[in-house]
């Protein structure tokens, strides 16, 4: 399991444009203006919402929200902007290209991902990749883009020519029908006792 350090993912992001999402460390510390993982704040302690990111000058921008709470009674509410600018490179997990903050991030991370990882792992072991051992990084590198290769080219087989027949047929129950044909009742030859006290 690894782990891709702050260097990897500045140089994603400034060489591909790429946002490399992972979850927080318990080691790493938040920075401003983070008050947890997924929630952002001013210094006074309002609530922040991602506003976007502005390529030119690399940096992202928090706003408050349309209703807030805690600006109306903060004393700086005359002189402040109720927007701010941080730089990714601040904190490249926190902030980075997408900041944790925002919810398409915290969409991935917590629906998008724990989707993909036991596809990723099904995957690997339809394809027998679990039982080799890589002792090159150049090699594992290159066989984990084949993987990947395998697997997108067969989803757009699947998605270009569906088969006729469902890949889940085995696995859908069956039911019979049964060709019975309707009868009358058979008249009741026994008639119940009624007389509770003779238990004959």
């Amino acid at each position: 399991m690894g782990y891709l350090g702050a260097a990897a993912k500045q140089h994603c992001r400034e060489r591909w444009r790429v946002a490399v999402l992972t979850k927080l460390r318990s080691d790493m510390k938040l920075v401003p203006p983070y008050v947890a993982w997924d929630q952002a704040a001013c210094p006074q302690g309002e609530p922040l919402t991602w506003l976007g990111y502005d390529g030119r000058a690399a940096e992202h921008w928090f706003g408050v929200g349309a209703e807030p709470e805690l600006c109306r009674c903060c004393w700086e509410a005359a002189h402040c902007p109720r927007q701010f600018a941080y730089p990714p490179a601040q904190h490249e997990t926190l902030l980075g290209r997408l900041p944790l903050a925002s919810r398409l991030a915290q969409q991935v991370l917590q629906q998008v991902r724990p989707w993909i990882e036991p596809a990723q792992s099904f995957e690997k072991n339809q394809l027998g990749l679990g039982e080799v051992f890589f002792n090159s990084l150049r090699f594992t590198w290159a066989m984990a883009l084949l993987a990947d290769a395998a697997v997108l080219l067969r989803a757009r087989a699947l998605l270009g020519r569906p088969p006729l027949r469902p890949l889940l047929a085995n696995l859908m129950p069956f039911q019979l029908s049964l060709e019975l044909e309707a009868e009358t009742p058979a008249p009741c030859l026994f008639k119940p006792n009624t007389n509770s006290h003779n238990p004959q």
